[in-house]
């Protein structure tokens, strides 16, 4: 069973503020700005292969991608590993349907310090975050708060 869905306490310092922004390649090379995403809801997710729980978030977000994608979701994916030959490994594998970039402690610190994977930020189509969920997340849930964002014009 998975763990409760557990978003950041309040005085977490990202939280109703605006998303850090960034430019990263993907995996194929395509620089990736965060800013070109404003009017969407993005799921930003950090993760690592070698992390078990993130295995489990990963189909369950190319499955969103797919349903919620023409409403205006759109999942973005961090790998904090340092090497991206088993990245790219798993995005083949997988058939991940939403861009996967290449994280480092740079980009971990201006998002608050990634320490523990997943760390998953839902992000309104105004670009402010609405939700840090740590850890193995209630799917079901996160699913809710996605909807109810998208709902959002």
């Amino acid at each position: 069973m998975p763990a409760p869905l557990r978003a950041a306490p309040p005085t977490h310092s990202l939280l109703h503020k605006q998303a850090p922004s960034f430019v990263r390649a993907d995996l194929d090379g395509k620089q990736i700005d965060l800013s070109t995403y404003r009017g969407k809801v993005l799921l930003l997710n950090f993760w690592a292969t070698w992390c078990a729980p993130c295995q489990l978030e990963l189909p369950r977000f190319n499955a969103w991608q797919e349903k919620y994608g023409s409403d205006g979701l759109q999942v973005i994916a961090v790998s904090m590993d340092d090497d991206p030959a088993p990245v790219r490994a798993t995005d083949r594998k997988l058939q991940l349907n939403f861009p996967v970039i290449m994280g480092d402690a740079k980009l971990g610190t201006q998002y608050g310090g990634v320490l523990g994977l997943p760390i998953t930020y839902l992000i309104g189509r105004d670009g402010t975050i609405r939700a840090r969920l740590k850890g193995a997340a209630n799917l079901q849930g996160m699913e809710k708060r996605i909807r109810k964002l998208l709902a959002t014009r």
